[in-house]
């Protein structure tokens, strides 16, 4: 059958070469069940009403002040390390629809942990409604993504093994999440050590929250334990501030 060659935008481009450095992280998941209703409660109550997003955005980077595992990296020359940074990057994707397609972009916050609630939802705001050449990471998809596969590839690894340059680059933390449509992600690929994903919210705020974690960087029990206290953080901490935020 006679079809038509589709040719790849920038942005897939790009995607397609963090696939292909991510296939090759051994990221295993492990999953909770958690029961969030009193911060579902908290939410409702708040007259914002922040999108999930943030809440569990900021709930992992306090974790991560917690827990420096979820600080590390791992950095494979001259000499496979782990690499340990003061504080967490998150990248979070956003689907943004454009004159060619839907394209993804993936937008990078800087410390979520020191930041309020209301300047996440503001920035997540801007990454979903700001023209894409006023977003600096998006200009920069746009522009890797029309140089040539072997300089991006190359430019990608520098920046995976680069400890300084790293978290900037590809963050300690990804979030990627569908659940408002209904579905979820059961293994994102991201290259980073920790990869965020949640299912669909029940009524009574019961949710499947899931860690795909780099087994290079921390193992599994690690993980485990981190769940409990990820949990504890969503209806004690940030149930807290979204009370202050009324």
């Amino acid at each position: 059958m006679r079809g038509r060659a589709v040719p790849l935008l920038p942005s897939r481009r790009v995607q397609n070469d963090f696939l292909y450095f991510a296939n090759r992280t051994p990221i295993l998941p492990v999953q909770r069940r958690m029961a969030l209703g009193a911060l579902m409660e908290a939410r409702n109550a708040c007259p914002h009403r922040p999108p999930w997003t943030a809440l569990f955005l900021k709930a992992y980077a306090l974790l991560a002040q917690e827990i420096p595992e979820l600080r590390r990296v791992y950095i494979g020359v001259p000499r496979p390390h782990l690499y340990e940074y003061p504080a967490s990057v998150a990248m979070v994707a956003f689907e943004r629809k454009t004159a060619a397609e839907v394209e993804v972009f993936v937008g990078r916050i800087k410390d979520p942990a020191r930041r309020p609630l209301a300047k996440l939802v503001e920035i997540l705001r801007h990454f979903n409604e700001a023209p894409l050449t006023e977003i600096k990471e998006f200009r920069r998809v746009l522009v890797l993504g029309r140089l040539p596969l072997p300089l991006r590839r190359f430019l990608m690894w520098v920046g995976l093994n680069i400890g300084q340059r790293r978290a900037n680059w590809f963050g300690t933390f990804a979030v990627s999440v569908y659940s408002a449509l209904g579905a979820e992600s059961l293994r994102p690929l991201a290259p980073c050590p920790v990869v965020l994903n949640y299912g669909v919210i029940a009524a009574d705020g019961s949710v499947n929250v899931r860690f795909n974690y780099d087994h290079r960087v921390m193992d599994g029990a690690t993980v485990a334990r981190a769940l409990q206290t990820f949990e504890r953080i969503l209806t004690q901490d940030v149930v807290r501030e979204l009370a202050a935020w009324r």
